[in-house]
């Protein structure tokens, strides 16, 4: 099944959602860093990276939900409606976190235990994804063995 949101034959979606995990995976550790260290900076340093990875899931959604509303109805769109659904929710987290944040100088252990929920979610977005891609195929266009550089991929015992 390739992706309809595609360049060249790359989907555009996972080109994408690389900035936000690892923004958001970036701003726990920059709590952790700050709390161990007492560095206001760290704390500034992660509410930015949760602005940028709310800003980077959003971009990253659009693409995703061309690929996902055009996927006939099976397990694959099930799974897509579930990763969808998590990473709305994540996105909403993270806005409530970053409002949470903005005037502190200071991570609360509020939005600590929000960011590391967060983030065990986004494992879980992750997984579902992976499953998509790696067992049904999603955004994947099919080598017909005549095409590609690497040979008759048709005929294993070349």
């Amino acid at each position: 099944m390739k992706s309809t949101a595609s360049i060249m034959k790359h989907p555009i979606h996972p080109m994408l959602i690389p900035l936000p995990i690892g923004l958001w995976v970036f701003s726990l550790i920059c709590d952790f860093v700050g709390l161990a260290n007492g560095d206001p900076v760290w704390a500034s340093l992660a509410l930015y990276t949760i602005a940028g990875g709310i800003i980077g899931a959003l971009l990253a959604a659009l693409p995703g939900f061309v690929d996902l509303f055009t996927l006939p109805p099976s397990r694959a769109k099930t799974l897509g409606i579930w990763h969808m659904s998590i990473n709305l929710t994540l996105v909403a987290l993270y806005a409530i976190n970053f409002v949470l944040r903005h005037n502190a100088a200071t991570v609360g252990i509020g939005p600590l235990v929000l960011s590391i929920i967060a983030v065990l979610l986004l494992g879980a977005s992750g997984w579902l994804g992976g499953e998509m891609v790696y067992v049904y195929g999603v955004a994947v266009e099919p080598a017909d063995g005549k095409n590609s550089e690497l040979g008759d991929l048709s005929n294993p015992k070349r």
